[in-house]
């Protein structure tokens, strides 16, 4: 297939550092580029990536100190992807939802991927309006809010195989916070969590300006005690032995979390995961497993001695059976061919209801031809 991967500018496909939907999408990308697909990826001019690139902007925004107004950028974003729209059996989208009203007369050759949460009141006139664009979810817990759109798939994130090794016996013993240092993913939990534990905790996240308060007033000063380390942000290299030599990774978000990629990769890496029961924890925790799912502080702390008598090559193999690139590209490569299908039967209905008739058969701006033979395509 002629598949359109459509990133936001925001970072780097992959990302230098912090980014896991940018990190998602070139796991996805270079796991469909070995599988044989034709690939274009239309990110930041700074990405890395197996498949034809096209910059749309000459580096991520967030790094690139002249950018004060994101928009204009991911407008010109939108153009070169319309200009070359006509080139792709399927546009996949992971933009939220800027490219609704642009794309919506091709909706049906186009598949967004929400990576955001869903429970804001302003998206629902939205959803509601433009309620024909295919959508798919992070998780079922994402999806709740707006269980009445067009969601066609909820499919889990995935990442390589390879990516991170698993460490079966971890030498330091730490406990490791990675992501964000923001008050929903409540740092200050695991700052409590590991110290009434007696456990060293190590923090690997990365701080936004919109942020910047609350680590400054709320989180500093919970560093001056003993037993936590600040790192900072860490990037892919890092991470395998940050999350590898940890003893489990604290997850105590207070937000309906719409997946937490840290969470798969810490399995990856062997390492079970004790984290608070919101958003998508029960969905990719399997308790007494891969980790273990409490509601409180005083639970965790109970639940630590199980946590870490958890067996670390039940967690690397659960992690390969639910959470792999490999799984996750076939299961969008699934969604791709099963809207083309419906495309092709309804082209095919519409050339029956119309013949005869002078005028060329076109829809929404594409020409049939741009179709002919995907049914009988089963190799790319």
């Amino acid at each position: 297939m002629r598949i359109a991967q459509i990133s936001p500018l925001f970072e780097s496909v992959p990302p230098r550092l912090y980014g896991g939907t940018e990190r998602v999408i070139s796991y996805l990308t270079e796991e469909l580029v070995r599988q044989g697909h034709d690939v274009t990826l239309f990110a930041s001019g700074d990405s890395v990536t197996s498949a034809e690139l096209v910059p749309c902007s000459p580096a991520a925004l967030r790094l690139d100190p002249f950018v004060r107004d994101p928009h204009p950028h991911c407008m010109l974003l939108l153009d070169k992807v319309r200009q070359r729209a006509h080139e792709f059996d399927i546009l996949h989208f992971h933009i939220d939802y800027f490219h609704f009203p642009v794309f919506r007369s091709i909706a049906a050759r186009t598949v967004t991927t929400l990576h955001g949460r869903l429970d804001i009141p302003d998206l629902q006139p939205l959803h509601q309006a433009i309620d024909d664009m295919p959508l798919v979810g992070i998780s079922n817990a994402q999806r709740k809010p707006m269980s009445h759109s067009n969601f066609v798939a909820t499919i889990y994130h995935g990442i390589p195989f390879d990516l991170h090794q698993p460490t079966f016996k971890p030498g330091e013993g730490y406990l490791a916070f990675l992501g964000r240092i923001c008050p929903e993913k409540r740092p200050d939990l695991a700052i409590q969590i590991a110290r009434r534990c007696g456990i060293p905790l190590k923090i690997a996240a990365k701080v936004d300006k919109a942020d910047e308060c609350y680590f400054r007033e709320i989180i500093v000063p919970l560093l001056d005690g003993p037993g936590v380390e600040y790192i900072g942000e860490i990037n892919e290299r890092t991470k395998t032995r940050f999350l590898g030599e940890a003893a489990a990774l604290l997850f105590p978000i207070d937000w309906p979390e719409p997946f937490g990629l840290a969470m798969i990769e810490s399995m990856a890496c062997a390492t079970p995961v004790l984290a608070f029961r919101c958003g998508s924890v029960p969905e990719i925790v399997d308790d007494d497993v891969t980790g273990f799912i409490v509601t409180s502080v005083d639970a965790a702390v109970e639940a630590m001695p199980q946590v870490l008598s958890l067996d670390r090559r039940r967690v690397r193999q659960r992690f390969e059976e639910r959470f792999s690139a490999t799984r996750m590209a076939a299961d969008y490569t699934r969604v791709y061919r099963t809207l083309l299908a419906k495309l092709s039967r309804d082209i095919d209905n519409r050339r029956i209801a119309m013949a005869g008739r002078a005028d060329p058969f076109i829809i929404a701006g594409a020409e049939v031809r741009s179709f002919v033979g995907f049914a009988g395509d089963t190799a790319t």
